[in-house]
């Protein structure tokens, strides 16, 4: 377990290690070409190929090796590819093991890989590919052909970007019916897109019944404006679903009485881990019926209801549902209206969540008030968390320091987004201190914070040297020509890693700016930076030391 988590911890944050890419392909083949044509200590036990059979079995033994693993990758929990890949190179070294073993004394007989691979079936199905498109009876009869094979292997099953109405789905339907005691996965997503609501809700129905009893573990429902007449339009097959993993409802129309009517209608969540809510018109009351879903989640560990105009009285009974999941590992809310006060319940709910490594809090008009209690809260939990996302919130430097104290804490770090707030220099050169040690970061947004040139280059100079960077984005702020200038000649080796500087507005200045000239108009702009980083550069961000007060818990 241990070795597992650090293995994962090292990974960079957003890389899929699957698939390999066509050229990582093709160097495995010719690898393999080599190893079988090659001496070895196995082709001088058993007997080498010719380059032209080894170089036929190679491609034979990638392409069965991708088909096993790529099966695989479709079902892996943590979905980054790692254990597929895995699977990838120990099939590939077995076959070629099993391909040496089976050549034959003779010469005359060749070896075909078909003796030592067995046939892979197919087991996804997936007609979502192509142009959005209307489909009728006719299309559907022939779309559908491979479900109605006998024996076939499909468990999972994708029908999005294809519009269904009434004459195809009952095409659909007896197909679906004959199949669902091996299907696992079905996503529906955006199927009745451009249907009048009364067709819409026939061929909702007719799918629902066709997989009542079904015993799924992910399910998609999103991009249906499904509204509460849409989400009891599924109810029998929604209710019947007592192993749900994954559960999708994104973009749906999920009201306050839709949501309501989800609570109602998935009445079994004891095996959920992901679950989905992004871009409803939910609101406070719908997110209280949100939270009781919460509530019955407790191996829940992806958690999304972002866009879904809630407010401070049902955010902070969503968080305080949070708190009950320990398990989780993301959490995104982001753009709700939750102010200050739900971030009080938040970092009590996050002080619970060890294993958290995503996130996403933007747009919640948390201010430095709700800021500083959940950095505290996340400083002495969450030890593996790769992103932390603080966008538009109103933070100014007062929140710097317990920023910069939970930052320098969390060493595998890959992404920090602290965009449109007002940290200016004082709280970005905090967070460039508490920066100086994350190996593992790839991506800094310290874009629209009022920057100048000394919060700037000090932000730079800290991710410059870093292995793994990527980006950093400081686009948006009031760094002088002189400043845009010097820090393109930091970035002069890798000018990729400094995102577009088009916003910047050399001659901007905000009130605070505007009233300390008032008060000290003799001052020049660069000699009040150099000042500021002077007195900042030498300040240290402790993992102890923190802005805590006595109720801050």
């Amino acid at each position: 377990m241990d070795a597992t988590t650090a293995n994962s911890q090292r990974r960079p944050f957003s890389i899929k290690l699957w698939p390999p890419s066509e050229n990582t392909r093709k160097m495995l083949v010719e690898r393999m070409t080599n190893n079988l044509s090659s001496p070895t200590i196995f082709t001088r036990k058993y007997r080498s190929l010719s380059k032209e059979e080894a170089a036929k079995n190679a491609e034979e033994i990638e392409d069965a090796a991708f088909t096993i693993a790529n099966q695989h990758y479709e079902k892996e929990p943590d979905g980054d590819g790692s254990s597929a890949v895995q699977l990838y190179a120990r099939e590939c070294s077995k076959l070629i093991l099993e391909i040496l073993k089976k050549i034959p004394k003779s010469e005359d007989k060749e070896i075909s890989i078909s003796e030592v691979v067995p046939t892979v079936q197919e087991t996804f199905f997936d007609i979502s590919k192509g142009k959005r498109a209307f489909i009728e009876a006719e299309e559907a009869q022939e779309l559908l052909k491979p479900l109605k094979e006998p024996g076939n292997s499909y468990s999972k099953i994708c029908f999005s970007n294809r519009s269904f109405g009434v004459d195809a789905a009952r095409i659909a339907g007896p197909i679906l019916a004959a199949l669902k005691d091996q299907l696992k996965e079905v996503d529906l997503s955006d199927f009745v897109a451009g249907r009048n609501e009364a067709e819409a809700l026939d061929v909702m129905n007719i799918f629902s019944e066709a997989l009542e009893g079904s015993n799924l573990k992910f399910l998609n429902l999103s991009d249906n404006a499904l509204g509460e007449k849409g989400v009891r339009a599924f109810g029998k097959f929604l209710q019947s679903q007592t192993n749900l993993e994954e559960l999708f409802l994104m973009n749906d129309g999920i009201s306050q009485e839709a949501a309501n009517a989800v609570s109602e209608l998935v009445p079994s969540t004891e095996k959920l881990k992901v679950l989905h809510f992004h871009n409803n018109m939910t609101g406070d009351e719908g997110a209280v019926a949100i939270a009781e879903i919460v509530k019955r989640s407790p191996l829940l560990e992806d958690f999304r209801c972002s866009s879904t105009r809630v407010g401070s009285e049902g955010g902070s009974v969503l968080c305080e549902a949070l708190g009950m999941c320990s398990h989780l590992k993301k959490l995104d809310l982001r753009d709700n209206m939750f102010g200050p006060e739900v971030g009080l319940v938040l970092c009590k709910a996050l002080s619970n969540h060890e294993n958290l490594t995503e996130i996403y809090l933007s747009y919640l008009n948390l201010e430095d008030e709700g800021a500083i209690a959940i950095a505290n809260a996340l400083k002495d939990s969450a030890p593996s968390l790769a992103v932390l996302e603080m966008a538009g919130n109103d933070i100014t430097a007062e929140a710097a320091s317990a920023i910069a104290s939970c930052i320098a804490a969390k060493q595998l770090l890959a992404k920090l987004s602290l965009g449109e707030n007002g940290l200016k220099d004082e709280g970005a050169i905090q967070i460039a201190k508490a920066l100086e040690g994350h190996s593992h970061l790839i991506e800094v947004d310290m874009s629209s914070n009022a920057l100048r040139r000394a919060g700037a280059r000090v932000l730079a100079q800290t991710v410059l040297h870093k292995d793994e960077f990527k980006l950093l984005n400081v686009n948006g702020n009031f760094i002088s020509e002189e400043g845009v200038d010097e820090l393109k000649e930091i970035f002069k080796k890798s000018p990729e890693m400094l995102a577009s500087l088009e916003d910047n507005d050399p001659e901007g200045e905000d009130e605070d700016d505007e009233e300390d000239e008032e008060k000290e108009s003799g001052d020049e702009g660069k000699d009040v930076e150099d000042e500021l980083e002077s007195k900042l550069k030498n300040l240290d961000v402790k993992q102890e030391a923190s802005l805590d007060t006595p109720d801050s818990n």
